[in-house]
């Protein structure tokens, strides 16, 4: 335990911190230095990240000033400045290890006070490409907007106190959940950092679109009217309101901005006393009881009894506890809804777009075994014949089903109301259940032909090296497969339309359901027999990660 107050009765004086800034800031460069001689791979991604950030920081700063003049110059910086304050609040939830030269529990037992360790972190933590990429766009923002004497007065201002913002607005939010970070729910949203990133460039996307629509960058100011006013762009906001004589504004959009930080300062320093002086969860004896459940319950009890409920039900814990699988699911969840609903509100998508949501769910029968990594091997001992591969397929498929059923209705519901295409509706959800039937069947196969591991290590990595061939014959082939065991319901849907007898499209439904449950059971039957004579090579394969 840290001594952060002052000292009580004999205990040692805390250390003298007078230049505890300059050491942190040496710390951080001497581990930074130390890290990139671990392997000429992450020194080379070191330097692809920085040089990539020094053009995209030139090339915005170059953007930025070309705008200086612009009637609404002032609501895209605004507007820009905020997005990246959000990203430094939001970024230390996903990337947790992100920069690990400072983390606070490593100094629990140095005898450090809180106001002096809050100041050498916080210096210490504007080295960086992250404060170095912020600092050129702040910087690129104040020249866009600074005009005149007052202007240049309040850019001096902003510039600084919107770096230091950013910084202290991700330290504070780290240490406030570095517990929760250094868990496995941490890892969990690491992993999930993926996803995030998928989702907001599918919105970044939509938002240009809209914007070039609606007539350039005046549509920006309703949201740069309420956004300018918020910490994290108060201060590029008063260079602004100086620039156009509005001093009584500018002075309280600074003030905002001040105030802010030494909230933030403030909320550190408490997160900080707390976690380096309270007892660590961990250390504590567990105080509930022990849990004894007996028979069968929830929906294990809706499921068949033997074999199909207990792999159905692993399964379904994969979906939940896994991280990697949970990221793909989360992932598929996600993007299948997005695109098809995106497409639909931007006015130029198809019904038909919501099938992409069975795709992205029926990718999930690829690589069952590959979750298991080397604990397939107790999967592989409960297989003695072709039946029990069966079986085991088929409770997988099954588990599967349970999310994908429900959540393909609601896409193709959700994607036909946002069109007002209720006729065509019939149609797309026949399709997307036969694509779904085609894709177990593939599915199933893929994983008995072509497994492949899944590394547990590295949040980004989803092949072990040397199986990426593997991994791109089983989902490409397998997804180039599914279309053509599809095409005969592609067909029917393509004829009813081009003769004009949408009013028939309701047949497609049961079409689509007896031919995906028909290509199903074959792709499991398929399956089953090279899955019970492959047990070691599966066996061998799913292991090296």
């Amino acid at each position: 335990m840290s001594v952060l107050d002052a000292p009580v009765g004999g205990a040692a004086p805390a250390a003298p911190t007078t230049r505890l800034t300059p050491v942190f800031v040496r710390l951080k460069l001497t581990l930074l230095r130390n890290g990139l001689r671990q392997s000429a791979g992450r020194r080379a991604a070191f330097i692809a990240s920085l040089v990539v950030t020094l053009l995209l920081a030139a090339g915005q700063v170059l953007g930025l000033v070309l705008l200086r003049g612009h009637e609404h110059a002032g609501a895209l910086v605004v507007l820009l400045t905020g997005v990246v304050a959000l990203g430094w609040a939001v970024l230390p939830l996903f990337f947790p290890s992100g920069d690990d030269t400072l983390d606070p529990t490593r100094l629990v037992m140095l005898p450090l006070r809180p106001r002096p360790l809050v100041r050498a972190l916080l210096v210490s933590s504007l080295v960086g490409i992250g404060p170095l990429f912020t600092l050129c766009l702040v910087l690129g923002s104040v020249l866009a907007l600074a005009h005149g004497a007052a202007g240049v007065v309040f850019a001096v201002l902003a510039v600084p106190l919107t770096l230091l913002l950013c910084v202290a607005l991700s330290r504070a939010v780290a240490t406030a959940n570095v517990r929760l970070l250094n868990s496995r729910k941490g890892r969990d949203l690491a992993v999930l950092s993926g996803l995030v990133i998928a989702v907001g460039i599918q919105f970044v996307n939509f938002g240009a679109q809209r914007l070039g629509r609606a007539g350039g960058l005046s549509a920006l100011e309703p949201a740069a009217d309420v956004v300018r006013w918020l910490p994290g762009a108060s201060a590029v906001a008063a260079v602004d309101a100086a620039s156009q004589g509005a001093y009584g504004a500018a002075v309280a959009q600074t003030l905002i901005t001040g105030a802010a930080l030494g909230a933030l300062l403030w909320l550190w320093r408490q997160s900080l006393v707390k976690l380096m002086t309270s007892p660590d969860g961990s250390t504590l004896a567990a105080a509930e009881p022990e849990r004894k459940e007996s028979g069968r319950s929830g929906l294990s009890a809706l499921l068949p009894e033997g074999r199909t409920a207990t792999v159905a039900m692993r399964s379904l814990r994969y979906v939940a506890r896994d991280p990697k699988t949970k990221a793909a699911w989360v992932t598929a969840l996600a993007i299948g809804l997005i695109v098809p609903v995106l497409n639909a509100l931007q006015g130029a998508g198809s019904v038909y777009f919501a099938c992409f949501a069975a795709g992205m769910l029926g990718m999930q029968m690829y690589n069952q075994f590959g979750q298991d990594t080397s604990a397939f091997w107790m999967v592989a001992l409960t297989i003695s014949s072709t039946r029990d591969a069966y079986v085991e397929l088929r409770a997988r498929a099954l588990a599967l089903l349970l999310i994908t059923l429900p959540y393909t209705l609601l896409v193709c519901v959700v994607t036909a109301a946002v069109l007002g295409a209720w006729r065509s509706l019939p149609g797309v959800l026949g399709l997307s259940l036969a694509l779904l039937g085609a894709m177990l069947a593939t599915g199933a196969v893929a994983s008995a032909l072509f497994p492949y591991s899944i590394p547990q290590d590295g949040a980004f990595k989803n092949v072990v090296p040397g199986q990426g061939g593997l991994a791109w014959i089983s989902i490409l082939g397998g997804m180039a497969a599914s279309a053509v065991l599809t095409a005969p319901v592609i067909a029917l849907v393509v004829w009813l339309h081009v003769s004009d007898r949408q009013d028939a499209l309701w047949l497609v439904v049961p079409i689509g359901v007896a031919y995906g449950t028909a290509l199903g059971w074959a792709g499991l039957r398929v399956a089953a027999p090279r899955t019970a004579n492959r047990l070691p090579e599966i066996l061998a394969a799913v292991s090296k990660g």
